[in-house]
């Protein structure tokens, strides 16, 4: 690897997986996102100056799960991987159910696929079959990496050769709403909390919703109450979250398209154009005023890295 120092701008949105029936496979990038800036060094090892979410608390050395992330794509090629100072913009909540873990999982990936593409010595090109492949074997599953990867809404998938994926567009009409409560959930846990096996009645329904879900996304956003009801994991999940599936029962009851925003305990609201999410907020804003609430849209980018001027990389804010 070159010792010529470079430096990188990476931008990864928060994304939103399951969206009700679409368990471990549906997923959504949200324009809402993590910033990163990236120098190389002479010297080996990476320093993490965190700005924002996770100040403080997440480790700021070769530890970070952005650097593990980067060194695993290195390692995986033969290659080495020269040392690093990282600005991280944090913006997306810990342990909310935003992707926030998936993202710093995809930070560190195309870190690495910027850095083999601009080594002025020895350039490789990662493929996007190759990043997405990476991505998802540090996360272990695909519905989360992929929308933060590609943008828009996302159908992930897994056969022989490995993991894939299908980019599609969301309607204009669908206006998401993330509200975010102070506490936080563990992925593990909330996956722990799952039977093994669920009733053949409740699989055909989670079947129908699914695709009902594809149509109410891309077509008919007036279609988006029923076709985000869930069977699967929402319910087993409600007892640990109890004020998550409180306001989503309040949500839907006042026909709102609630559901848990990956494992949790973040709430999506998926309506059908402003006035409806505007209505969803206001309800919020005098049944739970402790959430935090999120106007966002879907980002339909996905992960960037760009080239930027060494003498200016840290020159200013994001």
């Amino acid at each position: 690897m070159s010792r010529v120092e470079r430096a990188l701008r990476v931008h990864v949105p928060a994304t939103s997986a399951n969206l009700g029936p679409g368990f471990d496979t549906l997923g959504i990038a949200l324009a809402y996102g993590d910033e990163l800036v990236v120098v190389t060094r002479p010297e080996p090892g990476a320093t993490v100056t965190v700005i924002g979410v996770g100040e403080g608390e997440v480790d700021t050395d070769e530890r970070n799960l952005v650097v593990r992330s980067a060194a695993f794509v290195f390692e995986r090629l033969g290659r080495d991987m020269p040392g690093l100072n990282i600005e991280a913009h944090n913006r997306i909540p810990h342990g909310r159910g935003m992707g926030s873990s998936g993202s710093a999982i995809v930070s560190g990936v195309m870190i690495a696929a910027g850095l083999l593409a601009s080594d002025p010595v020895n350039p490789f090109e990662l493929s996007e079959a190759q990043i997405f492949a990476f991505a998802t074997e540090l996360e272990g599953h695909p519905d989360n990496v992929a929308p933060a990867l590609f943008g828009g809404l996302t159908i992930a998938w897994t056969n022989e050769q490995g993991p894939r994926f299908k980019r599609l567009l969301v309607h204009r009409g669908v206006a998401p709403l993330v509200l975010v409560p102070t506490f936080t959930m563990s992925t593990e846990h909330a996956r722990s909390l799952q039977p093994k096996q669920v009733p053949h009645e409740d699989a055909v329904f989670n079947v129908s919703r699914s695709a009902l879900l594809i149509a109410a996304l891309t077509q008919s956003p007036e279609l988006m109450l029923e076709a985000t009801e869930d069977r699967l994991h929402q319910n087993y999940r409600g007892a640990a979250m109890p004020a998550t599936r409180d306001l989503i029962g309040a949500l839907r009851e006042a026909g709102h398209p609630a559901v848990v925003s990956g494992a949790g305990p973040s709430v999506l609201v998926l309506s059908n154009g402003p006035r409806e999410r505007l209505a969803a907020a206001d309800l919020v804003a005098q049944i739970a005023p402790e959430w935090r609430i999120l106007t966002l849209a879907v980002d339909i980018k996905g992960a960037t890295v760009e080239e930027i001027p060494v003498d200016s990389a840290f020159s200013s804010r994001v």
